[in-house]
């Protein structure tokens, strides 16, 4: 037996392979055989061009061996990949695969080409592929000669000598979705990540992501959809509840506004916003919740109750987070003229105009009424 070394990754030749390699494909070519020779002879040139020539002689003359070829035509793809030839890189690497569909090593190098290329669409395709394999090792059924012992130990050896690679896969992938701009687009990739990796590290940041998308998309059933399902596997996860708070808030479906209610409130508690270690994100997630929950109470005819939260939401975002410390500095001057506390939403409404952005000129409107409102007063 001996292992040979691509321009890539190290891979295992491998002679006598059991009942679960059929999870996972590793290119199997004995040593000593002729193909054997031939690779042997190959690895001696060290001129790039000759190398390519010589793969491509070895799948000639190897064509009846599926394997052979399967392993020739990932060797001229990394070649082409050397050389800067990315779309031949891709193209031979595609052969490779149709040889051998399962081989985590293969949809490892081909997701790096995808990556050189900026095809983000080629890379979540490779990254999901792999996904699927690495994640079939632990549905493998168990051969009726092994003991449960020995099967879990073999399971246990294929997923360890398999992680590199999933690892690397879900992070090429998770990094295509956050460069993404594109809402339909990052969508779409995201619905690919999620079955091909469960359990993710970047869970919390995906569901970030698409809530955000589907916010941009404007598809509010769909967006609450995900969220609830994100939040049945992560309860606790900040961005979740205050994008489903606010969704709810906004969404004039009957029995909404209580849910808005309550998952605020809960965010509320996870963020510990006033903690004296509470560093700027837990502050601006607090903020938030508490512009959430104080806007829903004023939707629910709490106005009383929403005051509170929405002065703490602006002295939490003062100085954090300007765009959302007007959402909140606008809400709450909205507040104290719904009560007719004039003053006190003048001078609310006042530091709100300076901020320029969305919030602006709705604040300037409400300071005008605001202000004829006191003079009339007066």
């Amino acid at each position: 037996m001996k292992r040979i070394q691509n321009l890539a990754v190290a891979f295992f030749v491998l002679v006598g392979i059991t009942h679960l390699a059929a999870q996972v494909d590793k290119i199997v070519i004995p040593a000593g055989t002729p193909e054997d020779q031939s690779l042997s002879n190959i690895s001696k040139e060290d001129d790039p061009l000759k190398k390519l020539a010589l793969y491509q002689d070895f799948v000639k003359q190897f064509s009846s061996n599926p394997a052979a070829v399967a392993y020739g035509d990932w060797q001229i793809s990394q070649a082409y990949q050397a050389t800067g030839d990315m779309q031949k890189a891709l193209e031979f690497g595609d052969k490779a695969l149709a040889g051998s569909p399962r081989n985590l090593d293969i949809l490892v190098s081909q997701a790096g080409i995808a990556q050189q290329m900026k095809d983000n669409s080629k890379l979540i395709d490779y990254s999901v592929r792999g996904g699927a394999v690495y994640n079939s090792i632990a549905k493998t059924s168990k051969p009726a000669d092994l003991s449960d012992q020995d099967f879990a130990s073999q399971i246990q050896q294929q997923k360890d000598a398999s992680k590199a690679a999933y690892e690397f896969l879900e992070a090429a992938a998770f990094n295509a979705i956050a460069e993404e701009n594109n809402a339909k687009t990052r969508m779409d990739f995201i619905e690919k990540f999620t079955p091909a990796f469960p359990n993710s590290r970047f869970d919390e940041s995906i569901a970030s992501y698409a809530m955000i998308a589907l916010g941009e998309l404007r598809d509010t059933p769909r967006l609450i959809s995900y969220g609830e399902k994100a939040l049945a596997s992560n309860p606790n996860s900040l961005p979740t509840l205050l994008m489903l708070a606010n969704t709810y808030a906004d969404d004039p479906k009957p029995g909404n506004l209580p849910k808005a209610v309550s998952y605020a409130e809960k965010a509320v508690t996870i963020a510990k916003a006033d903690a004296p270690d509470a560093d700027r994100s837990r502050k601006v997630s607090g903020g938030l919740a508490q512009s959430t929950l104080g806007y829903a109470h004023m939707k629910l005819d709490k106005t009383a109750m929403a005051i509170p939260e929405l002065r703490s939401a602006c002295t939490l975002l003062k100085g954090q987070d300007d765009q959302s410390y007007a959402v909140a500095g606008y809400r709450l001057g909205y507040a104290y003229a719904k009560l007719n506390k004039v003053t006190e939403a003048r001078e609310v409404l006042m530091d709100v105009v300076k901020i320029q952005g969305p919030v602006q000129p709705l604040a300037q409107d409400l300071l005008t009424k605001v202000n004829a409102a006191r003079a009339k007063g007066k």
